[in-house]
This record gives structure tokens, C-alpha cells and sequence, in this order.
């Protein structure tokens, strides 16, 4: 959920001319304490390209907050000098970003094909949503809901057991280029409710009674990017015009307080928040097809990463919903859930009040179209990893954020009527 401050190279054309390498890039952790400190941060986000992983962006930096960045390599020294004459400690979380994204692939001397504990190119997504939808005719259908910017289609899988008058509840993932364990876990999702309807109760219960809306990746376009040109890109890809720059942050896009607080009015900037409300052609099909099914879909769930955390709206006002108690209840039942399979530990709350506030949310948006349960899920690492979380997390992390998304969708199922 984190994007970069500024784009990455110093010219976009930098950036399409070229694959980024990371070597001795480092990321770094600060926890400043007072304005002088936030200052001092403020100051280096002006003065050099500083990627901000956590929070969203420099605006978002206040005292007592934990701070990860990356550096370039070539700035570390004078980061570094800047940080100690302030007085602020630091830790280095990543001392090369490249080595560490050269071993998040550990799982790849095993295979070549599709597997499920691995990161997986879009290519090979888009086949397996076929592939999966061809093999189990009867719990898995595959829609288009609309082309990206590049053109390319965007295959959302409904997964259930035909029925009339199902009620549904609609799961994306890849909302952030960089967020590579998000994709990982909607094909995951698919995977077991295949694997194992027929055979586990709850499973078998939630397909019986509820349709599943998965949307593997919704920024496509963003994704491919992260694999062929540059890893840690976050927006979409689309033309903005009268600058060279390159994207929206499509979490910014919705008509949820749209661009009042917690997003940049820059295009340069990674949490640009779009020229208008669902400027980006990804954002619009899911907000069409959304509107289009809103009689049926009682949930909404979209899945980022990182910091282990189970939001809940508004991230776009400080103001609570109607709803709070409810969605208190339910994600405090939920991350307690997840913990009992490997202890990994979670907060939760209102988004605004537990992350940063930030407006033009999907989630916030669904939750106005009068979809109450509307969850965002921030999956591992509290940021030892970050971006960088290896392939041989992707089935710890996927295993216990499935016990929570079953968890809330049979509170959904129990409070339908």
C-alpha cells in the first residue's frame, strides 16, 4: 500500500529506456521523535528521490511513526550524515535491495511452470485463470470486466456453486504494482476453494451459499512493469497529459473524498490521485461491474501489503462509520483468527486512525456504495521484507489470510438477512 514518493529514474524516459537495478540501494527505518526530526525527513524527500515505504509519503510523516525509505545507493552516505546530525537513530532494514530481490525468488530453482508458492508473471496468472475455470466447470466461471490502459484484459473468476439468488462477495488483489504476495494470495484463494469444496465444512458451506468475485490482479499493466522494467513501480501505466510522468496510484482513484487528503494532485507523484474520479480505465471497470452487481455483493475485501493489518473504512475522514462496533467486532475475531496457525500478529482498526489517512480508497468507496463489510487487508511483513518478501513466505502468509477471509465471509453468510 505504500508508494513511492517520486517515479523512479530521473526521467520517465530513464525508466523505459532501462531495467532498474537496485544494487546497494538501501532501506532505511527512522522513528522520528519530535517536529525537528519530521523536519529533517521533509528535508531529505526535497532535496534527493527518497522511495517512501511506510508511511505513503513524506505529507503522511508525523512524530512518533515508524519511517521505512529506500535510498538510492549513492545518497545513502549523505542520508546517513543528514539522519546522525539530527539526532535521529536509524536501523537498515535492506542493506542491497538487489540482493534481497534477487533471493525473494528462492522458490524458482524448483520450477518453471505455474506454481502457487511462487511469484508468478501476469502471463501465467491469465493462463491459469482459464486453466482453472476450464477444469472446474462447475464452481468456476471467468468474466471480463474491462481492458487496461495497455490493453490488456482484466479475467475476474466466480467461483461458487451455481445457485439462484446467491449473494456474493468480491476479493482484489494487485491493486499496487510492487505488492507481488497480494496476486499471490486471490490465486491461492481459488486454488483451495477448489482443493478442498467437498471436503472441509466451512469451505464447502461459504461456495454452497455465497459467490466469490476474485480479481487475481486489478493493475495489470503496473504488475507486467514490475517485472520487466522496474521493481518497485506502485501506479498504473497510463498517459497523464502535459507531463512526462507516468501513472495514477489507483487507491487513490475512487470517488471516496477523492483527492482531499492523503494523496498528491502531482503526477509525478505516486499517490497522484488521477485527473478525476476513476480516470483510470482499471478503477472504472472495477467500480462498473461493482455498481452493476451491488443487489448481490454483500462484501468487499481488497488485498495489499505491507504491515499486517486489518482496515476497515473511513481512511478519508476521521469520522467513523455507522457501522464501527460492527467492523471492530469482526476484524479483533478475525486477526485472532489468523494468529492461531503461526502466532503472526496484526492490528486493526479504522484506516484513517491505524495507517495514515487517505482518500479515494476502494474500499471507503465500496463501503459508501453501501457495501458494509468492507475490509483492507495489509499482509506480512511489519517490514524486515517489505516489498522484498520472499517466495518461502507465500504460503505461511497465504494459509493464515485465508482463515480470516473465511472467518469474515461466514459472519457475512450468518448476518445476510
Amino acid at each position: 500500500m505504500w508508494p513511492l514518493l517520486l517515479l523512479i529514474g530521473a526521467t520517465s524516459a530513464f525508466v523505459e529506456a532501462t531495467v532498474h537495478r537496485f544494487d546497494g540501494e538501501k532501506v532505511y527505518r527512522v522513528t522520528p521523535q519530535n517536529e525537528d526530526e519530521v523536519h529533517a525527513l521533509i528535508y531529505l524527500a526535497n532535496n534527493m528521490q527518497v522511495d517512501f515505504w511506510q508511511p505513503d509519503s513524506v505529507a503522511q510523516v508525523k512524530a512518533g511513526m515508524t519511517v521505512d525509505f529506500r535510498i538510492e545507493a549513492n545518497r545513502c552516505p549523505e542520508v546517513e550524515s543528514i539522519l546522525q546530525r539530527h539526532g535521529l537513530n536509524y536501523e537498515i532494514l535492506i542493506d542491497n535491495l538487489q540482493a534481497a530481490l534477487d533471493t525473494q525468488l528462492d522458490n524458482h530453482a524448483r520450477a518453471t511452470g505455474y506454481q502457487y508458492e511462487k511469484y508468478n508473471k501476469w502471463e501465467m496468472i491469465n493462463a491459469w485463470t482459464a486453466d482453472i475455470a476450464n477444469q472446474n466447470p462447475g464452481l468456476v466461471s471467468r468474466l471480463q470486466i474491462g481492458t487496461t490502459f495497455e490493453g490488456r484484459s482484466m479475467p475476474l473468476l466466480k467461483v461458487g456453486k451455481p445457485g439462484t439468488n446467491k449473494k456474493a462477495i468480491f476479493i482484489d488483489c494487485g491493486f499496487h504494482a510492487r505488492e507481488w504476495i497480494s496476486p499471490a494470495f486471490c490465486q491461492w484463494f481459488v486454488r483451495e476453494a477448489v482443493r478442498t469444496y467437498g471436503k472441509e465444512t466451512l469451505m464447502t458451506q461459504l461456495l454452497n451459499n455465497l459467490d466469490f468475485y476474485i480479481l487475481p490482479v486489478l493493475n495489470i499493466d503496473g504488475y507486467v512493469y514490475t517485472w520487466t522494467k522496474s521493481r518497485m513501480w506502485r501506479k498504473t501505466r497510463s498517459v497523464n497529459a502535459g507531463t512526462s510522468c507516468i501513472g495514477t496510484d489507483p487507491n487513490r482513484n475512487f470517488n471516496s473524498g477523492w483527492c482531499s487528503v492523503g494523496a498528491s494532485k502531482r503526477p509525478c507523484d505516486d499517490t497522484y490521485c488521477g485527473s478525476k474520479p476513476e480516470s483510470e480505465k482499471e478503477t472504472r471497470a472495477l467500480a462498473d461491474f461493482i455498481r452493476r452487481n451491488r443487489s448481490t455483493i454483500k462484501a468487499y475485501l481488497t488485498i495489499h501489503s505491507y504491515s499486517q493489518m486489518l482496515l476497515y473504512p473511513y481512511s478519508y475522514t476521521y469520522n467513523v462509520t455507522p457501522s464501527n462496533a460492527e467492523l471492530n467486532a469482526i476484524a479483533k475475531a478475525a486477526i485472532r483468527e489468523l494468529a492461531t496457525l503461526y502466532g503472526t500478529q496484526y492490528t486493526y482498526g479504522p484506516g484513517a486512525t491505524t495507517i495514515y489517512p487517505a482518500a479515494g480508497g476502494s474500499d471507503d468507496w465500496a463501503y459508501d456504495q453501501g457495501i458494509k463489510y468492507s475490509f483492507t487487508f495489509e499482509l506480512r511483513d511489519t517490514g524486515r521484507y517489505g516489498f522484498a518478501l520472499p517466495e518461502s513466505q507465500i504460503k505461511p502468509t497465504c494459509e493464515e489470510t485465508l482463515i480470516a477471509v473465511k472467518y469474515i465471509a461466514d459472519y457475512v453468510l450468518k448476518h445476510l438477512y
